[in-house]
This record gives C-alpha cells, sequence and structure tokens, in this order.
C-alpha cells in the first residue's frame, strides 16, 4: 500500500472516530448508517456483500470487516468472493479442512484510494443529514416548550441564538417583546414556536410574545399548575405591555388567583421582569359571562352590563371617572378584556341615556373627519359633553390626535352648545 493510501484510510478511521462525538445522532442510527456506507464499499468492490460481517465499535471509533468463504479443494473454487481453496486457507488457519468456513479480515487498502476517499465524503454527508433530520424532530417535539441559550449573532430582522449543544435557533423581531434588547453572549429565553425545513436544513423560530410562553411561565412559577390543581383557561397578550390570564381550580380549598399571584406578588414578579414589565392581570374564570365581564374589565368598577349571547356583544355602563380605567392605557385592558371573553365589549358612560342636553358625536361626522370620531369613542367617548370635559393634555395623551386637533374639536363642540 502507498504512502497515499495509507493516508487516507488514516482519514477514513479518523472520520469515524469523530462520528461517536455527533450531538444528535442515536448509536444505533450511526452504527445503521456506517454498515450502509462499507456495505456499498464491498459491493461495488466484490459484487456481493452477503457473506461479510461489519463489526462497529461506536464507543471506540473502530470497524472491521470480515469475509467468510466456503473451503474446497484445490482447483475448485468457482467463486472467489464465496469460495477458498484449501492452501489459501491454512495461510489464514493451519487447522482448517475442506467444507468448513474461512474467516479473514478484509484490509482497507483493498479498496483502493479512491473508493475510500468516496466513502469518506459519504459518511459525512450521511451523518450530516441524519443530524439534521434529527434536530428536526428533536425540536419538533419540543414545540411549546421554553428553551434557554446564548444570544449569538444579532441582525436587524432576527437573532440567532446556540442552545447547550450549539444548534442554531432564531428569535424574529416579530416574535420580541418590544422592549427586548440583547447584547452577544446574554442568556436567553424563549419559548419553541415553529420548526420547518428549508433547504434541507431545520429552522428553529423561537418567541417572546407567544401566549404560550407566558403560560409556560406560570408552570414553572406556580406548582399547584404544572400539578394540575390550577388550570389555565385562557391567555390572552399584548406583547410587554399587558397580559390577562383566566384560572381556575377545582379544588375549593385552593384560591386560583392567589397562588398564581403568590404572598406580596413573589411568584408573579419575576414573570413580570421576564416579560420586560408586562402588567399581568389573573383573573378566576367563571362560565357566567356577565360576571366575567366585569372581572375582566379589572380595576374598572362597572354598574350595569347588558350581554347579547346571540351576537356576542356586551354593553357595559360605567360611572364617568372609571370609563378611562375600563379603556385602560392605549386602550389595551378592553381590547384584552374582549378577547379573553370572546365577547366583543362596548363601553358607555352611565350618564349618558340621561342627558337630554348631550349630542351623540356621529352628529358632528359633516364637520369632524370619522377617524377622528373613531378615536375618541375608541377611549370611551361618545358625546360631545364626555369630549369637553377631559382636559386637552389628557386627549393628546390617550390618543392619536395633535394638540391643535384637539382644540379645533372642542371649537365645534363647543359652538354647538353656544347656539
Amino acid at each position: 500500500m502507498t504512502t497515499s493510501q495509507i493516508l487516507t484510510v488514516r482519514g477514513l478511521v479518523d472520520s469515524f472516530s469523530e462520528f461517536k462525538e455527533f450531538k444528535n445522532i442515536d448509536r444505533a442510527t450511526l452504527m445503521r448508517v456506517l454498515e450502509e456506507v462499507f456495505r456499498n464499499m464491498l459491493k461495488k468492490r466484490y459484487g456481493d456483500d452477503t457473506n461479510f460481517d461489519i463489526i462497529i465499535n461506536t464507543d471506540q471509533g473502530d470497524l472491521e470487516i470480515y469475509r467468510n468463504r466456503l473451503i474446497v479443494d484445490d482447483g475448485e473454487v468457482e467463486d472467489e468472493n464465496t469460495q477458498i481453496s484449501i492452501t489459501d486457507a491454512r495461510k489464514i488457519e493451519p487447522d482448517y479442512e475442506i467444507g468448513e468456513e474461512a474467516i479473514d479480515q478484509v484490509p482497507m487498502d483493498f479498496f483502493g484510494r479512491r473508493n475510500i476517499l468516496a466513502a469518506r465524503q459519504t459518511l459525512m454527508t450521511k451523518v450530516m443529514e441524519l443530524e439534521k433530520d434529527e434536530l428536526f424532530r428533536k425540536y419538533s417535539d419540543r414545540v411549546g416548550e421554553i428553551t434557554t441559550g446564548e444570544v449569538y449573532q444579532i441582525w436587524k430582522k432576527e437573532i440567532m441564538v446556540l442552545d447547550d449543544e450549539g444548534n442554531e435557533l432564531i428569535l424574529p423581531k416579530s416574535e420580541m417583546i418590544p422592549a427586548d434588547f440583547y447584547k452577544k453572549g446574554e442568556t436567553l429565553k424563549a419559548i419553541v414556536h415553529e420548526v420547518s425545513m428549508l433547504n434541507g436544513s431545520p429552522k428553529i423560530i423561537l418567541s417572546r410574545t407567544s401566549p404560550v410562553f407566558l403560560e409556560k411561565l406560570m408552570e414553572l412559577e406556580v406548582p399547584e399548575i404544572l400539578d394540575g390543581l390550577i388550570t389555565i383557561k385562557k391567555i390572552v397578550r399584548e406583547p410587554g405591555e399587558r397580559a390577562k390570564i383566566a384560572v381556575e381550580s377545582y379544588d375549593d380549598r385552593i384560591d386560583p388567583v392567589g397562588a398564581c399571584v403568590g404572598m406580596k406578588g413573589s411568584r408573579i414578579h419575576g414573570i413580570v421582569r421576564e416579560l420586560r414589565n408586562e402588567n399581568i392581570d389573573v383573573i378566576n374564570f367563571t362560565t357566567n359571562i356577565s360576571l366575567f365581564v366585569q372581572r375582566s374589565l379589572n380595576p374598572a368598577k362597572i354598574s350595569s352590563i347588558s350581554i347579547n349571547e346571540d351576537t356576542k356583544k356586551a354593553n357595559v355602563f360605567l360611572a364617568p371617572d372609571q370609563v378611562s380605567l375600563a379603556i385602560g392605557k392605549g386602550g389595551f385592558n378592553i381590547r384584552l378584556a374582549s378577547r379573553l371573553v370572546g365577547y366583543d365589549i362596548e363601553v358607555y358612560r352611565e350618564d349618558v341615556e340621561f342627558d337630554d342636553s348631550d349630542i351623540d358625536l356621529e352628529e358632528f361626522a359633516d364637520e369632524i373627519d370619522g377617524w377622528i370620531i373613531d378615536e375618541l369613542k375608541a377611549i370611551g367617548l361618545d358625546t360631545a359633553k364626555a369630549v369637553l370635559d377631559i382636559p386637552n393634555e389628557e386627549l393628546v395623551s390617550r390618543t392619536e390626535l395633535e394638540e391643535e386637533t384637539v382644540i379645533e374639536i372642542k371649537k365645534i363642540l363647543q359652538a354647538e352648545f353656544e347656539k
């Protein structure tokens, strides 16, 4: 065997020795692939591989190939692959007799330098494909679970995260909380959101905005949830702003809300910090829709409520000072309440129907643009007097309106009362 052949064989054995270190391939699969590759080599070299035994040691990274041949009398060999003469057999083992089976080890140099190089490349390709398939299967089974990784690369639209085995995970900007900010090397916690194959490689998408992320964080902090004593019925989120969680317990001895919040908020505080100070409302679930709507609009105090089950609509009436609480900053409270309950919740000032001198904002549609009226109604201001009662600064902060626009609107409304 030439020097180049020796180096090639050594490279093949070294490559095989590395395979036992692959992190996503189990032993049985590795052995199957290796045997398949070497059997293909044997078929090309000898035409048949049925009389060969391949012994693989994945712990040591060793392999041995043995050929079994029937011993026949000298001059009677018809197939050199399956038969061997008695003279040649006794060169392997002096005690062999005709009719027995001779076993000899096949040296690697029999395959030739070109075949060995091809085998090495085939091995690497197959193992890499297997590792990708195994990684895909592994994370497909982990969809909906929390994973922790290290920030490796930061791009404009996404972050690359490495798990503890060095696998690449992606956290898109769209799945990040608005206040999220990471530096390379920092530890990141997220949910496995989606796993797909892209150009033959697994693409693992993480999320920190999914309601499931909050659900899993709750399970980590509240043992009663993991034990099944408390059930999370539904979670709705405006990531980084506010979230509402409906919980229920079938054990009357357990206060589900108190258990989730913890003593002085001890259990919920860690989750709030993880979610960049996202306000979390934990609500006791009930099948009584009126009561559920009332609880979901907390901290606002409802005066009365009208439910239409056919249209899935709830009309809620509140005192003037409770309207802004029900709607919440940026309208998050009422939007989340509607999504949590599954009803379209409309908020009305309690005194509107009793004030005959007030005027509905819709009556100003010929003087005020429709989108402006919608902005005002979105924060619970349905009438002219309701708008006039709110200071300009508050209107500007609670809507998308400029101060000049607010002043002009109030002039139009005020003029109607002065006629």
